[in-house]
């Protein structure tokens, strides 16, 4: 019988089972700790923690904890035998994203251990611990996260299905700053920069990406900034923005189109890269009076030539610059 509970528990991690019910949390001091709002009680302030690794939630609040059976009984109000029931009606996790949960708390693990990779962040002006941890982001050194996840069970099919191992076997990120991309709470692939010139600079798993990055957060917001990259979106976040959003360069896919049109009242400011070719004020150009035409307010951000945001905050500048950049963004013109 605990052996039969223990496999139940380890084909539906607690931390899942919430996601699924829309339980939205960040990540706490631990990498495999996540606090949130308590589903349990009501409360303003988080005080419910998950720890993935151990499978266990304690909420400060209302003071009760257990794992995952405890939990629903809890929250369904079933008994134990109830909950059993309950939980071998629910579907495993798909098989692809949990090992891109797992690499997540991988590269998340050795970014202390890789002074080259915080370098990398400080020169790219992220400079807040709890902002790279809110964003999840992580650093892949290359050969080792295949033998980790090889060591969790996970098979070599599977990690060539989830994209993070090639066809001939190698790993995909090496010597890349990670960010994870979620949808609907769930890691769908991730964005690897890479901190050395000899290798191209920027690279996503060959999987869909989803949506627009981090839109469970910036959905919320009615006036949206959007931009090229994620180190745009992150230093912006840092400066007091934290309705911005990316779609990893200047092409939009229907979704994440889709997702802007959601509101007819949101405000979008396009805050693409002001390149020397024009290349990228062209594209926000056209975005923007696409955005218009579907019956959205749209502002084109005009920065220094030569800048997108992350140079431009870097070059010295401060949120008011940028907010001023804002307030002077006129709309396209027809």
């Amino acid at each position: 019988m605990r052996e039969d509970l223990e496999q139940l528990k380890q084909r539906i991690p607690l931390l899942d089972y919430l996601r699924r019910r829309n339980w939205t949390a960040r990540r706490a001091g631990s990498r495999q700790e996540f606090v949130g709002l308590c589903p349990l009680h009501q409360e303003t302030r988080p005080s419910f923690y998950v720890n993935a690794r151990k499978n266990l939630f304690y909420c400060h609040g209302c003071g009760r904890g257990g794992d995952l059976i405890r939990l629903v009984e809890l929250s369904l109000d079933l008994s134990f035998r109830e909950s059993l029931a309950h939980l071998e009606r629910q579907p495993a996790p798909v098989p692809e994203a949990a090992p891109l949960e797992q690499a997540a708390l991988f590269y998340q693990g050795q970014l202390p251990h890789h002074p080259e990779a915080q370098q990398y962040l400080w020169q790219r002006g992220l400079r807040q611990p709890d902002l790279i941890q809110q964003l999840g982001i992580g650093y892949a050194p290359g050969g080792n996260l295949r033998p980790h996840l090889t060591a969790l069970g996970y098979s070599h099919q599977l990690l060539g299905q989830s994209g993070l191992v090639n066809t001939q076997g190698r790993e995909v990120f090496c010597r890349r700053i990670v960010f994870p991309w979620h949808d609907r709470q769930r890691i769908v692939n991730f964005y690897g920069r890479s901190i050395t010139p000899a290798a191209p600079p920027h690279r996503l798993l060959s999987r869909p990406r989803g949506g627009l990055f981090a839109w469970e957060t910036v959905s919320a917001f009615p006036a949206v900034i959007l931009v090229e990259g994620l180190f745009d979106l992150a230093v912006l976040w840092q400066a007091g923005f934290p309705n911005t959003t990316c779609a990893v360069g200047t092409h939009l896919n229907e979704m994440q189109f889709a997702q802007l049109c959601q509101r007819r009242d949101r405000r979008v400011w396009v805050a693409f890269d002001c390149d020397d070719n024009g290349a990228g004020q062209q594209a926000a150009l056209a975005l923007a009076q696409r955005l218009e035409n579907a019956g959205l307010l749209s502002r084109l951000v005009q920065l220094p030539a030569g800048h997108d945001p992350n140079s431009y905050f870097v070059g010295g500048a401060t949120a008011a610059d940028f907010a001023q950049c804002l307030d002077r963004a006129p709309r396209p013109r027809p």
